[in-house]
């Protein structure tokens, strides 16, 4: 039963196989890996500008964390089946990850926008003012946080192609 759950077979187990390796964790990390290569492409693809930075950096097209939450649910779905605990674990998790990227990330990014347009809106206003005084910040806050539904859409569907080739792929 332990092997079970660690991702290892018993027969992986009993022949001194790799005990611990994870192959539902090291496909949903190549997931995340996709998804984040495919990012600097895309962005050159639909803006037109080549930003390698993109490779590291949160949002964008298509997202890292829904394709590893797709990938690992994927997985667990065909390797386990939909009525276990492990995929229902899999799919919750998806579940929140995937709504805080379209959510609640996305509109705090959508909020650091706002505030970073303010010292522009509050210099303008001083300059009619003099008596006035402003400190500018010194960092700008990260305005790219979250995704838009579409980002998230494909990050899922990336990560499913992902976490069905992964247990396609996995010894039995």
């Amino acid at each position: 039963m332990l092997a079970a759950t660690s991702g290892n077979t018993d027969e992986e187990s009993k022949s001194g196989g790799s005990k611990m390796a994870n192959r539902g964790l090291i496909t949903a990390i190549a997931a995340v890996g996709a998804a984040q290569l495919l990012k600097p492409a895309i962005h050159y693809w639909q803006e037109g500008e080549w930003r390698p930075g993109k490779l590291v950096g949160s949002g964008g097209m298509p997202s890292s964390h829904s394709s590893g939450v797709s990938a690992l649910a994927a997985y667990t779905a065909v390797k386990y089946g939909v009525r276990t605990p492990e995929f229902a674990i899999a799919a919750m998790l998806g579940i929140v990850v995937m709504y805080d990227a379209m959510n609640i990330r996305r509109h705090a990014g959508e909020i650091a926008i706002q505030v970073n347009d303010l010292d522009a809106d509050v210099e303008k206003l001083a300059g009619h003012h003099p008596g006035i005084y402003h400190a500018r910040r010194k960092e700008k806050l990260k305005e790219s946080l979250g995704h838009q539904p579409s980002e998230v859409a494909a990050g899922a569907v990336l990560g499913a192609l992902i976490g069905v080739l992964g247990a396609a792929t996995a010894r039995a």
